[in-house]
């Protein structure tokens, strides 16, 4: 063999390796990724035209559709929401977080409502439960913890800035679960909300993981049908086992890690005007004659100081003296319902103590023996007759909120008398197939 062959031999068996070596690694490569791949691809036609087809799903109660949903509402991110951590102009805060801009009916723009609002945290949530329930006629007081990150108060100002009918509470207190700072925080918003130029009718406090269920002409019917000039406050006589809130004095420990109320030795002396002290719920709807009365009123600001030092006491305070069973005492407290136990649906709640009487379980998770819900809770909530539920984390099961939100919202704008505006709805086409009623 001559010195050329020699060279021309070598020249093509280093081709030959290396081709072979390059087709090795690729096939290689692509084997390994393969299952990934087609898990991926499995997961995008199995989630469908997301999230709506889901969603119809999901509020129809089909078992198969909660498996998929946890794995969809993992593989898709939710779109965040622009023009709240951020400054933006106002024109662009209501089109892009598609706030409601008129009274959808005369029926609603001739009834206001106040809400007082409590929050701490969840922005995105927050903004979820503001766009719900905000209409132009109402008007909305916001607490923000005073412990809040400062970004956080910023973020809530941001927005607040481009409304005229919502502002931020004149006062606000570093509030401590179960303490008096959460029964003062609603009393400085209802300080507020008393001296405003809106002439509203009733009032409603609201926590930052609440969400509605009914519609703002829902609610308003309802108060208009059951409740006219009356004051929903459900609760009864404080039971033997929650006597312990009151015997004793209860103080606030404030820290910014962690923050709690803890028992002392004293025993209180008994409630002034030798009270019956009730329980009940601390979610209310309040006529604004009434909020006036406990504003002014001698002895409601009387048991307001006696509850100073009692543990949760926005869960006896309303509702006590909306019972007023002394008429010679209290004879003049607008809108009391002295027998109205536990009616009112305010909150559909899933408490864990009523599991397999009141509701079959929580598909989500529990805190402090409430149900924080999951998908499997969505039927459940949707057929609750209540004005709003309680509890929800979208930031654990984001997929929850894309569902009640686009189904809320459909509501809405179902019910509207006006000419619909396109930013007032989520998506341009609808592909859910459902019954809103």
């Amino acid at each position: 063999m001559n010195p050329l062959d020699a060279t021309k031999s070598g020249f093509l068996l280093c081709i030959a390796v290396c081709m072979f070596t390059y087709t090795f690694i690729y096939l290689k490569d692509t084997l390994s990724e393969e299952p990934n791949e087609q898990k991926f691809n499995a997961n995008i036609a199995e989630c469908g035209f997301y999230p709506d087809e889901l969603c119809s799903a999901l509020f129809v109660g089909k078992t198969a559709a909660f498996k998929i949903g946890n794995s969809c509402q993992n593989t898709y991110q939710p779109k965040t929401l622009s023009c709240v951590q951020t400054s933006c102009n106002c024109s662009m805060v209501l089109k892009t977080l598609h706030f409601i801009t008129r009274p959808l009916s005369d029926e609603e723009g001739n009834f206001s409502l106040a809400y007082i609002i409590t929050i701490h945290k969840e922005l995105e949530m927050f903004v979820k439960l503001l766009r719900a329930i905000y209409m132009p006629q109402n008007i909305y007081c916001i607490h923000v913890d005073e412990k809040s990150p400062q970004d956080y108060k910023a973020a809530v100002q941001n927005i607040v800035n481009c409304f005229e009918n919502i502002f931020i509470s004149s006062k606000r207190e570093n509030v401590v679960y179960a303490g008096f700072s959460r029964l003062q925080a609603d009393i400085n918003c209802m300080r507020d909300l008393v001296h405003s130029k809106i002439q509203w009718n009733y009032v409603i406090n609201l926590c930052g993981q609440d969400y509605p269920i009914k519609t703002n002409k829902d609610i308003i019917q309802y108060i208009k049908s059951k409740w006219n000039g009356k004051n929903m406050t459900p609760g009864v006589v404080q039971p033997l086992h929650m006597k312990h809130r009151t015997q004793v004095s209860y103080k606030e420990y404030v820290h910014s890690g962690m923050s709690y109320v803890y028992p002392t030795k004293n025993v209180k002396a008994k409630p002034p005007y030798n009270l019956t002290i009730y329980f009940g719920s601390a979610y209310y709807i309040l006529t604004k004659e009434f909020v006036e009365f406990t504003l002014t009123d001698a002895r409601a600001k009387d048991l307001l100081e006696w509850s100073r030092d009692t543990y949760s006491p926005d869960e006896h305070y309303w509702v006590t003296l909306n019972r007023l069973n002394e008429p010679y005492v209290f004879k003049d407290a607008p809108g009391a319902t002295p027998h109205a136990d536990w009616e009112g649906n305010i909150r559909a709640i899933k408490w864990k103590d009523q599991e397999g009487t009141i509701h079959k379980g929580c598909k989500g998770h529990y805190i402090r023996d409430i149900c924080v819900y999951g998908l499997g809770d969505l039927q459940w909530i949707i057929e609750s007759p209540h004005l709003f539920a309680n509890k929800f984390e979208p930031a654990t099961y984001p997929l929850v909120m894309d569902c009640l939100e686009r189904r809320y919202r459909l509501k809405v704008l179902h019910q509207a008398e006006v000419p619909i505006e396109d930013h007032w709805r989520f998506q341009e086409k609808n592909y859910f197939n459902m019954k809103l009623n």
